[in-house]
């Protein structure tokens, strides 16, 4: 089994949106990990100045089991190698220090996606979408690049899916929205206004709502049903594209059409195998 972590990650990308008493308890665990990890809730309450309630709150506001969860998942991260953490690139540098520096930060984003990201939720996704009679997607910018190649992933499997980024039209298709039916918004900053207000449409239309963000509280988040997360990690200062976040993104979207196939095999394979003999014939 592999070993939990993420439990720094999360403490870090949430410091400042936490109430005062879990922000102290997650400064401490951030300065004091290898103690923390030795504590009962109530030892760590003390030496945090707070107590054992506010430290089961802030393992409720990570979106944790307990506090067995979180001290499992910061033990884990002091098992892992000392890295060199995040790199911006610098004026002049050569293509090898650029190749270098982004293949770093992809790797670290990609590692602490696989962190932060929660089999239940990925679970629930899943179990949605396969119900769904169809499946409505919307980013902006970058983000809608994610969309559409989840639309044409679950297209290829036989489900009707939809992405547009066109306002109109995705509202027009939220608000229609059928009960079962799944609304996803995709945002990295979870604050995105057009993609909060297609899924309070949806959700008003009687359709589950998952959402795609990095890991933490935001807008959009607190309007999904489900929440999938990627990696909090900073973006480079030349953030054309959204290189990490990007990344990130489709890569939970790999992850997501890989447990939709595997939990219905033999019909997805099915669907592959038509669609891929069709596109074929059309490159004939």
């Amino acid at each position: 089994m592999s070993t939990l972590r993420g439990g720094l990650t999360m403490l870090g990308s949430m410091l400042n949106k936490l109430p005062m008493s879990e922000h102290k308890i997650a400064s401490y665990i951030i300065k004091h990990p290898e103690k923390a990890v030795q504590c009962t809730a109530s030892e760590l309450g003390t030496l945090s100045n707070t107590s054992s309630a506010a430290v089961i709150r802030l393992c409720k506001s990570l979106g944790l089991k307990g506090f067995q969860d979180l001290k499992l998942r910061v033990a884990g991260d002091l098992q892992k190698n000392p890295a060199q953490g995040f790199r911006d690139i610098r004026p002049g540098e050569t293509t090898e220090e650029v190749i270098a520096k982004l293949t770093s930060n992809t790797i670290a984003s990609l590692s602490e996606t696989a962190e932060v990201l929660q089999g239940s939720e990925m679970k629930k996704a899943v179990d949605a979408i396969q119900n769904a009679g169809s499946v409505h997607l919307f980013g902006i910018g970058a983000s809608s690049i994610v969309a559409s190649d989840l639309q044409q992933k679950l297209l290829r499997i036989g489900k009707h899916a939809t992405a547009f980024e066109d306002r109109h039209v995705v509202a027009m298709l939220a608000s229609t929205c059928k009960p079962g039916d799944v609304v996803m918004g995709i945002s990295f900053s979870g604050s995105t206004r057009e993609v909060k207000e297609f899924l309070k449409l949806g959700k008003t239309a009687g359709a589950t709502c998952i959402c795609l963000t990095s890991f933490g509280q935001s807008p959009v988040a607190d309007l999904a049903d489900i929440r999938l997360a990627t990696s909090p990690t900073r973006e480079a200062t030349f953030r054309s594209g959204a290189t990490s976040s990007r990344i990130s993104q489709l890569h939970v979207i790999d992850v997501l059409f890989m447990c939709l196939c595997t939990s219905d095999y033999d019909n997805a394979i099915q669907h592959l195998d038509v669609t891929r003999s069709v596109v074929q014939d059309l490159n004939k």
